[in-house]
């Protein structure tokens, strides 16, 4: 039986993402943990404002073109050298039109919109880091659509270790002479690590593997294969990240509307962003591994009609996803104050985690069905779904704000968006699959 099990592709490659996926997020979860002792409760806020900017340009730099690469290469028909040699050049040219986006709109984003003139050098380090990051999405997709997870999760281990490495080192040496400056060298070392990743993955190719000079070409048709499936894919993801892009915007101008102030927002935006969300989805790698095991399995057997096939998979997923959420999110929500002063050496946030811990749990039932949902080519019900629930959640984060509820606007608009994408998803799930 487990002779048999190894042979199961799907099954090896959810096992081998799973423990890897556990050591590539304990090296992060360490990182997160110098990080935010290091910068500090402000420090925090600072870099919780520029995450959801950071968030949408990296959307937008990688295109969906993972999962889209993932799906093609995944078929026997189609060449992986053409498919990937292809869309490097449209990537490179997409992460130029973007680097030069965020240099005209870093200067207003900052002083107007954020309200916080010391964000404008992080904001502008954004962007140096997005061609690596967009290279970096190419290859990763290779290795998913091939299912060889482990180079893939080695990549990331790396990377994990690269990234430690240099900022251990240089944070206590930055943090004395500028928060910004070390705000920015955070963000920055994603170049080298992003780097490190890629020699890892390019290393790990089949040896029988050559690139010929002929190779090297772009072929239009391949173009627009992934662009077919990028497109619908990305336009769901770039309206979810533009409504996070949104939403410190919009929290930092009607809250200062109605008398709180700056640093009051920064500090609560922080708590929020930096520690209560984070902690309670600590295991939200467990889900992102599962549902990226799940896609090119899915859409194979998709494809074949093979639906009794599609549903058990869907089920096993969400199940194992949803276990897992109870376990870690019960723990949390009986010991708040434990978990945030070993991890962060706070016990701040733990009122929002003790509202928000039940309702959390729907995340690791969502993203699994989200994932179906894009397995299955319904990009087109995810793309409404995602725009109904964040004009409703900015919605809510605007009306509720002029009620003087402090960061519970924010809190009530993470709740009721939640509830209403899980629901939304799961019709849209049962429809795809008639069940």
């Amino acid at each position: 039986m487990i002779k048999s099990l190894m042979k199961n592709k799907f099954v090896t490659g959810t096992l081998i993402l799973l423990t890897g996926g556990f050591l590539s997020k304990f090296l992060g979860f360490i990182l997160k943990i110098i990080i935010t002792r290091e910068i500090g409760i402000e420090g925090v806020g600072l870099y919780s404002l520029i995450t959801p900017t950071f968030s949408l340009f990296v959307t937008i730099a990688t295109f969906s073109f993972p999962a889209s690469i993932s799906k093609l290469v995944s078929t026997p028909k189609k060449s992986s050298k053409k498919v990937i040699f292809s869309i490097i050049p449209v990537s490179l040219f997409l992460n130029l039109i973007t680097l030069l986006i965020i240099f005209i709109i870093s200067y207003p984003l900052a002083n107007t919109f954020l309200k916080e003139p010391r964000l404008l050098v992080p904001l502008l380090s954004i962007g140096f880091t997005l061609p690596f990051i967009g290279l970096s999405s190419i290859i990763k997709g290779y290795y998913w659509g091939k299912q060889r997870m482990g180079v893939y999760i080695l990549s990331n281990i790396v990377e994990q270790i690269v990234r430690i490495a240099i900022l251990v080192y240089l944070i206590p040496i930055l943090i004395e002479k500028s928060l910004i400056l070390t705000i920015s060298v955070i963000i920055l070392v994603n170049i080298l690590s992003e780097t490190s990743s890629i020699i890892v993955m390019l290393l790990g190719l089949p040896k029988d593997m050559t690139i010929k000079k002929e190779d090297i070409k772009i072929n239009r048709n391949e173009i627009k294969d992934v662009l077919d499936i990028s497109v619908p894919s990305t336009s769901s993801k770039i309206v979810g990240s533009f409504a996070h892009f949104l939403e410190p915007i919009i929290l930092t101008n009607t809250l200062t509307l109605v008398g709180y102030t700056k640093d009051f927002i920064i500090t609560e935006y922080g708590i929020i962003n930096g520690y209560a969300l984070p902690l309670l989805l600590l295991p939200q790698f467990f889900t992102m591994s599962i549902s990226t095991s799940l896609i090119p399995e899915l859409s194979k057997n998709f494809a074949i009609n093979d639906i009794p096939k599609c549903i058990k998979r869907v089920k096993q997923i969400v199940s194992l996803s949803l276990l897992i959420g109870v376990f870690s999110t019960t723990l949390i929500f009986l010991f708040p104050t434990y978990f945030l002063s070993l991890i962060y050496n706070t016990t701040i946030g733990t009122t929002y985690i003790k509202v928000l811990a039940p309702f959390l749990l729907l995340y690791f039932i969502n993203t699994p069905i989200s994932n179906s949902l894009q397995a299955l080519d319904k990009s087109k019900e995810s793309f409404y779904i995602t725009t109904l629930t964040s004009i409703i959640k900015l919605l809510i984060i605007f009306l509720t704000s002029f009620l003087k509820i402090g960061m519970y606007n924010l809190i009530i608009s993470i709740i009721v968006s939640l509830i209403l994408s899980t629901y939304l998803n799961i019709k849209a799930l049962k429809q795809a699959l008639t069940i």
